[in-house]
């Protein structure tokens, strides 16, 4: 970490109040609140965001084809790493005095307008893929729920309550900030829907006496597989808005966005690997894709976890797709009145709306969960989670790093690019194989 003690020197520790101001020192107004949030709801929007419904594919996505030993290094692996390029991007929020709370702006101002775009339309393709996956998680959520009923509703039906729920949520709550209190009951759902979740997940495990944790398909089969596991590995630890979540953060920011991280790749880490790990002992290599829907216990229970699930995902694919609002709302909103006036009322109403139309829209022609996680973390979140950091650093240390560090990065930048296509290109295999076995607005 010597590397990113000496980047934090960068970084304007003792602006003032430019933490209080809508991002003037970098020449860009936002919508949204910037340098208002303490370190701990930080933290606390961290844990929760990772610990969402995503956590109940992981076991499907990373662990039946990796299996054991590569599954567990692999996990582990990618969070240490990606807890890394965290901790290092987060030294880069101020350079020679501008502020950067856009990463879009940060990647820009070092290498031009091109690499601007780039960077914008990779993180914003992200958060679209995320959130579109986020519906289609409190979609199944829905579905099951029905399903305890004796009624099983039509999963495009559950698409358009989830979406309606979504856009009713970002519509009320309109800022990353807004969340505040909103976090702290999600906390608190999210810690008692896993402890149910585990408890039910042992005694399942412990009455599955012929689970097995073998390895299937063929050698191509498998080598395409764990390249898909590698991906969703990454989405289960990297939000690719660092910047973006660091902007709400109040002084000292480098020093307030290095004590949540800790926070999420600890107590974070803890559940949303613990889920998994323990799915995958209880079900072996027959682990579902969607945990609840194979879970074996009384009526009660499942509709409990899937209705926390549902609420979950409300709450989490708001922190993920506030970037996205806040363009929007910059661009399109009146900058000098409330947030909630009248006129920006109205405009907010049509922008979240338009957005969320076509999300739902999309979630209901392509219903494949595991493909949009795996998707998500191969032609876009690999390059912006590994890449990009690597070459900020090179960038604003050309002058002053060592050799072995410079060489450090290269390493990074070369050996994540052709990751990137690996995965992507298993990626694309998998959307491919899934449309031959689905049809659009199939009910899965």
């Amino acid at each position: 970490m010597e590397e990113t003690n000496n980047v934090a020197a960068l970084s304007i520790e003792a602006a003032g109040k430019r933490d209080e101001c809508q991002n003037q020192d970098s020449g860009d107004a936002s919508a949204h609140t910037v340098g208002q949030d303490s370190w701990q709801q930080m933290g606390l929007m961290l844990v929760i965001s990772f610990n969402s419904g995503y956590i109940l594919s992981y076991a499907n996505l990373i662990l039946v084809p990796l299996g054991w030993r590569w599954g567990i290094l692999c996990m582990f692996l990618i969070a240490l790493y990606t807890a890394y390029t965290q901790w290092l991007l987060s030294a880069f929020h101020f350079i020679n005095g501008q502020r950067f709370i856009r990463y879009r702006n940060l990647m820009g101002y070092h290498y031009g307008r091109q690499m601007y775009y780039v960077t914008w339309v990779l993180q914003y393709l992200t958060l679209v893929v995320a959130n579109i996956g986020f519906i289609l998680l409190a979609a199944r959520s829905l579905k099951e729920i029905s399903s305890e009923f004796d009624s099983p509703l039509r999963l495009q039906i559950c698409i358009v309550i989830a979406g309606v729920a979504f856009f009713t949520f970002a519509f009320f709550i309109p800022t990353m900030s807004a969340m505040r209190w909103w976090l702290v009951v999600s906390f608190f759902v999210t810690l008692t829907y896993i402890f149910i979740l585990l408890f039910v997940l042992v005694n399942n495990g412990k009455s599955n006496k012929h689970r097995n944790y073998e390895l299937k398909g063929s050698k191509t089969d498998k080598v395409f597989n764990a390249l898909g596991a590698i991906s969703a590995a990454v989405v289960a630890n990297a939000p690719c808005l660092l910047p973006e979540m660091q902007s709400t953060l109040r002084q000292p920011v480098v020093k307030n966005m290095r004590k949540a991280l800790y926070v999420q790749f600890s107590v974070g880490l803890l559940f949303y690997y613990g889920i998994p790990i323990v799915g995958y002992w209880a079900y072996g290599s027959t682990a579902s894709v969607y945990l609840p829907e194979q879970m074996s216990c009384v009526k009660w229970v499942k509709v409990f976890i899937n209705s926390s699930v549902f609420l979950q995902s409300m709450v989490c694919q708001h922190v993920f797709i506030s970037p996205i609002h806040e363009t929007l709302d910059t661009k399109f909103l009146k900058l000098e009145e409330s947030m909630f006036s009248r006129e920006n009322i109205k405009r907010r109403f049509f922008l979240r709306g338009f957005l969320f139309a076509f999300n739902l829209f999309v979630a209901a022609a392509f219903p494949f969960i595991g493909d949009f996680v795996n998707l998500i973390g191969s032609f876009a979140l690999i390059p912006i989670t590994f890449v990009f950091p690597s070459m900020v650093f090179i960038k604003v240390k050309a002058n002053t790093a060592r050799v072995k560090k410079k060489a450090w990065h290269w390493f990074n930048i070369l050996l994540f690019s052709l990751v990137t296509v690996a995965t992507t290109v298993a990626a694309v295999r998998f959307v491919i194989k899934d449309i031959h076995h689905y049809s659009f607005f199939t009910d899965v």
